[in-house]
């Protein structure tokens, strides 16, 4: 998300980043590039006039004129403004109410409310520790209901059955009773979706809000639809008191228009961005460490709570012990490490939210892309357990028969090998007393330009 916006903002504020001077010629110079990336990113006009308007307002009087580094000063100014666009901090759910807090989810159909429904439901039984149910008040589509007990299944939170002869505001009343009963917390309602919005639609979700008087009452769109997913949020608000947004399909919007336009357009905050298929795949949605992000500065917060949720923690102090035994790291280690990458969402994903790494992504995308690491553990799942222990022993016809089990080339498997030498130094530096300042050196190295990632 906001690949092309970052790339853009980035190279057009690094020309004014060292400044010693501001005026308001080069300001100008600048925010006319800012506001063609801003346009291009199809975000709403009136958000990109009054973002423009704050921005240079801000930047040619005294905040600007009287500071020692006005470059420096002028790129907060922009991170401020983006911050106050997008929401300025996040806006939690509501859940204090009566047991159970019941959650309804409005939008179009092929937003991805089923399976937000089952992400949210995730989210809130994991990260928040509620007991949940969800129910489907989707009576037009048969194969809702089914996928979202489908869903419920796989996440393990409670599936309230309803059926397509039943109204939808008998089915959400008798989910409430059910849920009531099972002593749930939360109540995650999921309703019918149209291909565009129609008058029969919105008296239909209208009257099942007033039934069931929700705690909270969320937008579903896609992010792909850029601005249009603001008006349309905006004709739902309209119907609805709405109390936020999820924002879905956000890994696959290179613009970023819908995030940057929603808050604006509809005064309601996005409180969740649907990141990918999976049903991890959602997050809280933070507007200043997305504001960093496309700025090129990096999202170390999220790195740090992602790895704190998805890392496995007890392989990783076994690893840890292993090592400071002196036992060596092998290729077992080794594809254990390459799960736990793609556990955070992949090597695009890290680099994502590492410092200075946003506009540079494209450049390391061959070096260091997942379909490098699912080759890596291809060949490895190729290996004899004797072979993954001590990688000493793969001799040439070894290498020959792994690349054969693998689908890949000999030369794949010498790659590999010598990736896990350069690891396996790394980890013996990791080891050691002074461990930590090595490892990041090793890591430094093992970067593009740097030693490198091998090429499969």
């Amino acid at each position: 998300m906001f690949d092309n916006l970052s790339d853009r903002l980035t190279s057009s504020l690094d020309r004014i980043r060292g400044r010693a001077k501001l005026t308001e010629d080069n300001i100008q110079e600048v925010l006319r590039e800012v506001r063609m990336a801003l346009l291009e990113a199809d975000v709403s006009l009136p958000v990109v006039k009054d973002f423009i308007g704050n921005v240079k307002e801000r930047a040619i009087g005294t905040e600007v004129s009287k500071s020692l580094s006005p470059g420096q000063v002028f790129l907060k100014i922009v991170k401020q403004e983006l911050e106050k666009v997008m929401g300025e901090a996040n806006d939690e759910l509501n859940l204090r109410a009566a047991a159970p807090a019941i959650i309804l989810l409005a939008g179009l159909q092929g937003a991805g409310k089923t399976t937000s429904a089952a992400k949210l439901a995730r989210f809130l039984k994991e990260r928040q520790k509620k007991s949940v149910s969800v129910v489907s008040a989707d009576v037009y589509r048969p194969a809702a209901i089914k996928q979202l007990e489908t869903l419920a299944s796989e996440v393990g939170v409670g599936f309230i059955p309803s059926d397509i002869s039943q109204k939808p505001i008998d089915i959400v009343n008798n989910a409430i009773d059910v849920a009531k009963k099972s002593h749930k917390d939360v109540l995650i309602v999921d309703t019918a979706g149209r291909l565009a919005i129609d008058d029969a639609m919105m008296t239909e979700i209208k009257a099942l809000h007033t039934a069931i008087n929700p705690v909270e009452t969320l937008f579903v769109v896609d992010a792909m639809t850029g601005q249009d997913a603001a008006n349309t949020a905006k004709a739902f608000g309209d119907v609805l008191p709405l109390t936020g947004v999820i924002l879905t399909k956000t890994d696959g919007d290179a613009r970023g228009g819908a995030a940057l336009s929603v808050r604006h357009i509809t005064g309601k905050p996005i409180k969740f961005l649907g990141v990918g298929e999976k049903t991890t795949a959602l997050e809280p949605f933070h507007p200043d460490r997305l504001a960093s992000r496309i700025l090129g500065m990096g999202d170390m917060l999220s790195l740090i709570e992602e790895a704190e949720q998805k890392i496995d923690k007890d392989k990783a102090q076994k690893l840890a012990g292993k090592l400071q035994k002196g036992k060596g790291f092998d290729l077992e280690d080794f594809k254990e490490q390459l799960q736990q990458m793609k556990n955070m969402g992949g090597m695009g994903a890290m680099l994502d939210k590492l410092p200075g790494m946003g506009g540079q992504l494209a450049n390391v995308q061959d070096q260091v892309s997942d379909k490098m690491f699912i080759q890596m553990e291809s060949l490895i799942n190729s290996m004899t357990p004797a072979e993954r222990r001590n990688p000493d022993v793969i001799n040439g016809s070894r290498k020959k028969r792994i690349s054969a089990g693998a689908g890949l080339q000999i030369q794949d498997v010498n790659r590999l090998l010598k990736q896990h030498k350069q690891m396996q130094k790394m980890m013996k530096k990791f080891s050691s007393k002074s461990g930590m300042k090595k490892m990041m050196r090793g890591l430094g190295g093992m970067m593009p330009g740097g030693g490198g990632f091998p090429k499969f």
